[in-house]
């Protein structure tokens, strides 16, 4: 009986030993990954305009980040470092930003992330194709997506926001973008997050562009997603390996 038990203690101190190792290694990989929700080219093409994920379901919020459009395609949704907003059109000049987890969207991209490296980003950086070009140079794994994030001043800045009219059936881009508001920004303190991947091109990223970045400026009136910029100063944020 002493052998039996002893026997069942040691067991019990192995299976608890590689359970432990499990979770660290599970918590170790999990840092910085991006998840990714739905996809582009099936909201463009097929349709899929219902919420296929509640923000409100996502636990972890620390450092949490994350982009996309709203169910429906009737706003744009960012979450900034927990945070989440919405933005809405009021009219073809005015826009309605709220922060709110009440909130579904049809394709999504989010990543917890708190560990940075930072760098001022290069006056020679103006242009969103620039950025990229830079980002892609910066990349140590260039083939895992990664969330990233600049904080800075704009000399102007184009974003949209998505305002399909209710009821139309999506079934191509050019339908998808139906109602779509542009605005324009000029010297604005902003904060922008961006997800970058060279593989998911028509998942989270445009066919044309390795970056999918939303714009919110430092007195939250204005969001959107980021189609156009020309950077005055801003600090470009890189997760740590």
């Amino acid at each position: 009986m002493k052998y039996k038990n002893l026997f069942v203690i040691v067991l019990t101190a192995i299976i608890f030993s590689c359970n432990s190792d499990k979770k660290n290694s599970e918590t170790s990989t999990s840092k910085n990954e991006v998840k990714i929700v739905g996809a582009m080219k099936d909201v463009m093409w097929k349709g899929e305009l219902d919420g296929k994920i509640s923000l409100d379901t996502i636990s972890n919020k620390k450092g949490l980040y994350g982009l996309g459009p709203e169910s429906f395609l009737t706003g744009e949704i960012l979450i900034n470092n927990g945070t989440a907003y919405t933005s809405k059109v009021l009219s073809d000049s005015t826009m309605i930003v709220a922060k709110n987890a009440k909130t579904s969207a049809p394709f999504f991209v989010y990543a917890n992330s708190t560990d940075w490296e930072t760098m001022m980003l290069p006056k020679t950086i103006k242009s969103i194709s620039d950025l990229e070009t830079f980002i892609t140079s910066k990349s140590k794994n260039s083939d895992a997506p990664f969330v990233f994030k600049l904080s800075g001043t704009v000399n102007s800045a184009e974003i949209h926001i998505q305002n399909l009219p209710k009821g139309t059936k999506v079934s191509s881009p050019k339908e998808a973008h139906q109602g779509q508001i542009n605005y324009m920004l000029d010297n604005e303190a902003v904060d922008i997050i961006g997800f970058y991947s060279n593989k998911h091109q028509g998942v989270f990223t445009h066919h044309d562009s390795f970056l999918h970045m939303h714009l919110i400026t430092k007195d939250e009136k204005k969001m959107g997603h980021l189609d156009d910029v020309q950077f005055e100063n801003a600090t470009l944020f890189l997760p740590k390996s």
